[in-house]
């Protein structure tokens, strides 16, 4: 059992009176390691925190029912989220044994990847047939043949659709609902400390990267930008920490220095930056380069120090133009996803790509040029 707060007080045998942390809390013992490895490509995170990874899940099985939905114990759910306080938009909440059963999948699927990297192939097959059989369980259990989701809150639809819950033929659909429930609300979020850090993401993901912006872009409550309109200059606890009227939300659990809402800077890296990690080749060793300007942003910079040296993307819009620089380091390589009208119209530095040295190949992919790069600096413009 994880508990719900570490470093534990006390001494002892860990007991149910310490308390589980509960779906995506105590989900920290197997999405940590599993994100660290991806950041830095050392599987030794992997190899010494396995045991307890694997206790993790075996604990949630051992606490779910026979039909692997998980329905005992505490839970904190969508924490904070937003419930219509102020009678705007009275939203139902995302019941418990829907998160903790879409994070059971999440993690058994997690688990089953470290296992693979690790060459623990058992392993590997045990649990990802483990995470099937509840995927199977949360659809049969939280899915309507039409594409309902769930109690139809932004944040059951985030979790199935950024967890791969759903089968594929209802991504789409689930994609659209979520998209209309945003509109109904004046493009106002009401996820909490669950839904929030992957509701951009789906978005984008879905293809209403416009969407994310709307939301990026609200200044009304509840929004990120309402705290700083309200003088914040970090993320508050509570999309209300402070009400409009001056007076404080809760004096009692309202912290003005809470990161959770802030999740929305991984999407302001990966997806308005554009600098994303490659699952495939972990620690940046191959880098995912795919930045989507929209929401009247007109420029954008982002860089990292990876174990390769510093990556950046600076992109810019000027006049229709789209300029964009990227610093890729020695030993690495990048995949570059820009958008395209037609290949002719891309230059690097002023010069045709096919007489760039350092693109290693030139593709097309929907509506977006590839080109991977090797290392080096570029400078890319786009009519």
């Amino acid at each position: 059992m994880v508990p719900n707060v570490i470093a534990r007080t006390g001494s002892g045998e860990l007991s149910d009176a310490d308390g589980n942390g509960g779906a995506a809390w105590g989900d920290a013992a197997v999405i940590c390691p599993w994100t660290i490895y991806l950041c830095y490509g050392d599987t030794r995170v992997l190899e010494e925190q396995y045991e307890s990874m694997v206790g993790w899940v075996e604990y949630i099985q051992s606490r779910a029912d026979q039909d692997f939905i998980w329905r005992r114990d505490f839970q904190f759910g969508d924490w904070l989220d937003y419930r219509g306080v102020d009678d705007r938009l009275p939203t139902p909440v995302t019941n418990y044994e829907f998160i903790g059963t879409a994070f059971f999948a999440y993690i058994s699927q997690l688990l089953a990847n470290a296992a693979q990297v690790l060459g623990k192939t058992k392993d590997a097959a045990y649990y990802s047939e483990l995470s099937q059989k509840v995927k199977a369980a949360f659809v049969d259990e939280f899915v309507t043949k039409a594409g309902r989701v769930g109690p139809n809150t932004q944040t059951a639809y985030v979790l199935a659709l950024h967890f791969d819950l759903l089968p594929e033929d209802l991504r789409s659909v689930a994609a659209d609902r979520l998209a209309e429930e945003l509109r109904k609300g004046e493009y106002h979020l009401t996820t909490g400390f669950i839904g929030t850090p992957y509701l951009c993401h789906v978005l984008s993901r879905y293809g209403y990267t416009d969407v994310a912006y709307k939301l990026l872009n609200q200044e009304a409550y509840p929004s990120w930008l309402y705290p700083i309109k309200q003088g914040a200059t970090t993320i508050w606890e509570r999309w209300d920490g402070i009400k409009p009227d001056g007076s404080f939300q809760d004096a009692g659990m309202n912290s003005f220095n809470h990161y959770a809402y802030g999740a929305v800077g991984d999407w302001l890296y990966q997806v308005v930056a554009g600098l994303e990690v490659d699952p495939d080749a972990p620690g940046y060793k191959r880098i995912l380069i795919q930045p989507q300007p929209d929401g009247g942003l007109t420029y954008a910079r982002a860089a990292l120090v990876s174990i390769y040296g510093r990556i950046e993307s600076k992109w810019e819009l000027d006049n229709g133009i789209f300029k964009l620089a990227v610093t890729i380091p020695p030993n690495s390589n990048a995949v570059l996803h820009l958008p395209l009208t037609q290949v002719e119209s891309v230059t690097e530095q002023g010069n045709p790509l096919n007489q760039v040295e350092g693109i290693i190949a030139i593709d097309q992919e929907n509506n977006n040029l590839v080109l991977t790069l090797g290392s080096g600096s570029y400078y890319f413009t786009v009519e």
